[in-house]
């Protein structure tokens, strides 16, 4: 249930990104649903392989690379899906990082831990 739960918190999120950026754009909740399943599948599979890959130059730039990467992945994913666009290279950092803000934010306040000591 949490799962599918956090699946609609990060559709919800990349809903939410064109209102906020102009360079960013999807056409129906059904694409932001898919966009969202394609996203988790890369930042499983994929951003591990390359995080490794570009250990060096993460090392060397104090961690901004990743910034780097996970815009790579944001306009990857833009590229494949119909229906979800991306202007540029530095819209789709910016895309990335306000939506994994927005998703870190609706996830905060929807999906409460229960933690009973």
């Amino acid at each position: 249930m949490r799962l599918l739960a956090t699946w609609l918190i990060n559709a919800l999120a990349l809903l939410a990104l064109p209102y906020l950026m102009h360079s960013v754009s999807i056409d129906s909740f059904t694409t932001a649903l898919l966009v969202a399943v394609v996203l988790g599948f890369v930042n499983t599979v994929i951003r591990p392989i390359l995080l490794i890959l570009t250990l060096p130059a993460t090392l060397l730039t104090m961690g901004l690379f990743i910034f780097v990467i996970n815009g790579l992945m944001f306009w990857a994913v833009a590229n494949v899906i119909d229906g979800f666009h991306v202007a540029g290279f530095w819209s789709a950092v910016g895309g990335a990082l306000l939506y994994s803000v927005i998703s870190w934010a609706l996830s905060t306040l929807l999906l409460k831990n229960d933690v009973r000591t």
